[in-house]
């Protein structure tokens, strides 16, 4: 009488354990892609901010209207061309953290339908 209670007592905390698991390890993708995501939003800033002090510098030493006309028409085109380029790239990287922290809990998914099946 007591056996298959007993066996199901230690399949739900076998169980449990291994969604807390997922969890964790779901955690820790996100957090890791996220840090990675970080940092190429940091690199990228600092490196926006570096072409738009440049561009400063020569709108500065411009002879002439014209002349600080083509270097501001410049720098919009690669500030523009740039951005799209990084968000392009955060966006995949968005999507790739989403891929990897779901796949713990797909795996613990797996694990308990067919821990079912066989209780079944």
């Amino acid at each position: 009488m007591l056996e298959p209670i007993q066996k199901a007592t230690e399949d739900f905390q076998k169980m449990s354990k291994d969604s807390y698991e997922a969890s964790l390890r779901s955690y820790g993708e996100v957090n890791k892609g996220l840090q990675a995501i970080g940092a190429r939003v940091t690199t990228y800033s600092k490196q926006a901010f570096e072409d738009a002090t440049r561009t400063f510098e020569k709108l500065l030493g411009a002879k002439s209207l014209e002349h600080a006309v083509e270097i501001q028409s410049q720098y919009a085109k690669k500030a523009y061309e740039t951005w799209m380029a990084e968000a392009s790239k955060i966006g995949e990287m968005y999507a790739a953290v989403a891929r990897d922290a779901y796949k713990p809990v797909e795996q613990a998914k797996k694990k308990f339908e067919n821990a079912v099946a066989d209780a079944s």
